[in-house]
């Protein structure tokens, strides 16, 4: 789960000061001169990166920490991660390159409902995320409307007809899915007594 780990550790470092993120993206301060040469704020500089460093290393599982031990910076290490579970940048391309034809070829698969229709949809918009293609809402949410079947046709017409969708967040379009959904099964059921 490292896109997802990833992502929730950069919220993390941020939170407990947003210089640590900073130290991690870009490396550490190296101070000029010897030790006993640096100034305060020198010093004050190095903690960073120690933060950052042991913010990092008390997240891993004991088998993760070999492979990172002999890091000596915060960006050091989130390098070796990245390389490690991303792979290189021709991994990751081919990667981002098989989450976006997942997406592009997104439809809702027969006898699924919405709910699972949507975790497989937020688990490659989430993949693509992690890689850092970001997709505005609105292209998701034109997405998911256009992914549904036939049987939805009504359904998708309404909801093209009576909402904004440049404003339409997925989560009011989920609630509408759903009660659209529940609503069918209803029926169903009703005909069946």
């Amino acid at each position: 789960n490292y896109s997802q780990w990833k992502i929730r550790m950069k919220y993390f470092i941020n939170s407990r000061d947003y210089k640590l993120w900073d130290i991690v993206e870009d490396g550490p301060f190296v101070p000029k001169g010897t030790k006993a040469e640096w100034s305060v704020e020198d010093r004050k500089k190095m903690v960073l990166n120690s933060k950052a460093l042991h913010i990092l290393v008390c997240a891993f599982h004991p088998s993760i920490y070999e492979k990172i031990s002999s890091c000596e910076s915060a960006k050091e290490v989130w390098d070796k991660l990245e390389v490690t579970y991303e792979g290189t940048n021709e991994v990751k391309e081919t990667k981002i390159g098989l989450l976006n034809q997942e997406y592009e070829n997104f439809k809702m698969n027969p006898e699924e409902d919405i709910a699972k229709m949507f975790d497989r949809f937020s688990t490659i918009t989430n993949g693509l995320r992690g890689y850092g293609e970001i997709i505005p809402e609105e292209k998701l949410v034109r997405k998911l409307i256009y992914s549904l079947p036939e049987s939805w046709d009504s359904k998708r017409t309404a909801i093209i007809e009576a909402k904004n969708l440049k404003t339409l967040k997925l989560d009011e379009l989920m609630g509408s899915l759903l009660t659209h959904q529940i609503m069918m099964k209803g029926r169903e059921e009703e005909k069946k007594k």
